[in-house]
């Protein structure tokens, strides 16, 4: 089975900002091509998955409803143009919980593996972070950062972990993966 992880902001939206959230319907934007890409990824097969962090949620920043509500427009948005999503997994802890779900500890994805019974080392991780190329490696999965969020070139030398592929964006990402 073809499984790609999403991370959500920065590669899936935009990207809000070092220490700010998505709080609400009108700050989430889908990035150009995003849906455009999960399409693509559909249509090829691929089992695709959101693992990302939403600790506005444990901070009570947001509430979890209005998570729920945003999830549900990104379900419906992507399904629109043809994707789909076969589960959303989020880590609403906050950071100092130390819980084994936030990234870049891998138990969203162990989590989805178990109950999709996925073999990682075959799935792919696309992100916007180190965090998320960090996840993928701790499970065995190709790591792909899209440089469309948070991380940027620029900024190599800092990195503690490479990513395999580096891509611009996620549309970027499905044509590889998808070739």
């Amino acid at each position: 089975m073809k499984v790609v992880f999403l991370d959500r902001d920065g590669v899936i939206n935009q990207y809000p900002g070092d220490r700010l959230y998505v709080t609400s319907l009108k700050k989430f934007r889908f990035l150009p091509g995003a849906k455009k890409a999960i399409a693509l990824l559909s249509s090829k097969g691929f089992k695709i998955f959101v693992a990302s962090n939403q600790a506005g949620v444990g901070k009570k920043v947001y509430a979890q409803k209005t998570l729920d509500t945003i999830t549900s427009r990104i379900i419906e948005g992507i399904k629109q143009a043809g994707g789909e999503i076969a589960k959303v997994y989020y880590c609403t802890h906050r950071k100092e919980a130390g819980c084994s779900c936030r990234k870049p500890k891998p138990g969203l994805l162990r989590k989805a593996a178990r109950e999709f019974k996925l073999n990682l080392k075959e799935a792919f991780f696309v992100g916007d972070t180190i965090r998320d190329v960090l996840t993928a490696h701790a499970v065995g999965a190709k790591s792909i950062l899209v440089l469309c969020g948070k991380e940027k070139l620029s900024n190599q030398k800092n990195w503690e972990a490479r990513p395999d592929f580096i891509f611009q964006d996620l549309f970027a990402a499905a044509k590889f993966l998808t070739r």
